[in-house]
């Protein structure tokens, strides 16, 4: 016996391709579909409208089917409130509870569409239905944030997902980030446009995060990240133990990982240099601390501790010391992490891929996002979790950083770094 349910498509289905997606969902999980109702929208400012009826030969293959329209955008043309149950313990979710998406997405309360607050992806959504007059909220909260007594969603029916969809021109700083991975494609117009869009950001007030990895130190860009930092282009740093120790490394011995920056030589006993760093920053009791004492006067943690720029240093098992900063607790870091990305507008991530995964797992798909590594393998991974807003380049960061510095201070700009540094002097 035949089992259906109508389905609804809305908004620029046809050039972002979410309608060619659904098509394909139907048919590769052995379903079928009938179009009922087709409105093409025929102007870039009109959207176009799909009706169709989705049938499987077993309810539990509909259901199936249907989870995954529901991933790609589509809603059922019958709306159902939002099934809640409360959390039966502390950490503890409702059996079959509704796992998020990283998209925009609402959940149907007494008749009204109700916005998720602070989504990201592999969360439960919680309702909280006010008291008096108070509105129904909801918001995400990952699982060992749950309290027992929460009203947890659960199942699919009552939510709508809003997966972004592609601009219908190339007009705006962000018109640019449609083009997926690739090293051919010219480097410098690219590096224009990420300064173009790091410039507007600060223009309308937002925020913008930077993922950076020891290779941004390593690399010789440091310089750059430092000024971009010391000019206000900066406001959140998430990056880890390895990133902070050999940027201050570099500051007090001039290596990084024992190299000499300069003659890219390897100075005796240069191996030992990060972890004296570390002995010296715990001895003066903190980054900040030794910031105060003079012991650092340079570089990036330096110029985020002068400018008041939020900084998160996650830890990892592999880490030496690590210094007093560095949050070893890893559900205290997530944490951390995630409240820098859910205030980020926009993320420049720089050559780290375990804290660039660990951002944009707590990035909803709107924000934007670019991601720069010498390994197209590790910008594609980056990518690939999700973030329709954003664009991956495959080139070395010791080139990029300088030239996005370039780009958005000028040479201007850099004249009145050496001037500042003059007077200093």
């Amino acid at each position: 016996m035949t089992v259906a349910r109508t389905v609804e498509l809305q908004g620029h289905i046809i050039d972002s391709g979410m309608m060619q997606r659904c098509f394909g969902v139907v048919m590769d999980m052995g379903g079928a579909f009938e179009v009922e109702e087709f409105d093409v929208g025929r102007h870039k400012d009109e959207e176009t409208y799909c009706r169709m009826t989705v049938s499987a030969d077993a309810e539990e293959d509909l259901v199936g089917i249907l989870h995954e329209l529901h991933q790609n955008g589509a809603t059922l043309a019958d709306p159902r409130d939002a099934t809640l149950k409360p959390a039966p313990a502390d950490q503890v979710v409702p059996d079959a509870f509704y796992s998020t998406t990283n998209h925009p997405t609402e959940v149907r309360v007494d008749g009204e569409w109700v916005s998720v607050d602070r989504i990201e992806m592999d969360c439960a959504v919680v309702v909280d239905p006010g008291e008096g007059d108070e509105p129904t909220t909801a918001r995400t909260k990952v699982l060992n944030a749950i309290d027992e007594g929460d009203l947890v969603v659960v199942g699919e029916t009552g939510i709508r997902v809003k997966p972004p969809e592609r601009p219908r021109d190339a007009s705006g700083p962000f018109g640019f980030m449609q083009g997926g991975v690739s090293s051919e494609r010219p480097s410098e117009s690219l590096i224009r446009q990420v300064a173009e869009a790091l410039a507007e950001t600060k223009e309308r007030g937002g925020k913008v995060l930077v993922v950076a990895g020891p290779a941004v130190i390593h690399s010789g860009a440091g310089d750059a990240l430092a000024r971009l930092v010391r000019e206000g282009y900066v406001d959140m740093l998430s990056a880890g133990n390895g990133f902070a120790t050999h940027d201050i490394e570099r500051n007090l011995y001039g290596t990084s990982l024992g190299m000499d920056m300069e003659t890219m030589e390897h100075p005796r006993k240069g191996h030992k240099h990060h972890i004296y760093t570390i002995s010296e920053v715990i001895r003066a009791g903190g980054i900040a601390e030794a910031v105060d004492e003079g012991l650092i006067t340079e570089g990036v943690m330096y110029e985020c501790i002068e400018s008041g720029v939020d900084y998160v240093l996650a830890g990892s098992i592999r880490d030496d010391g690590p210094l007093p900063d560095t949050i070893t607790d890893a559900v205290e870091a997530q944490n951390a992490i995630r409240e820098q990305a859910h205030e980020a507008d926009l993320v420049v991530m720089l050559s780290t891929l375990l804290h660039s995964v660990a951002v944009g797992n707590c990035l909803p798909s709107t924000t934007r996002v670019v991601c720069v590594d010498i390994n197209p393998a590790t910008v594609t991974q980056l990518l690939d979790r999700g973030s329709s807003q954003a664009i991956g380049m495959v080139t070395d960061v010791g080139t990029f950083v300088p030239s996005l510095a370039d780009q958005v201070l000028g040479s201007e700009a850099c004249g009145g770094a050496e001037e500042r540094s003059e007077a200093g002097e």
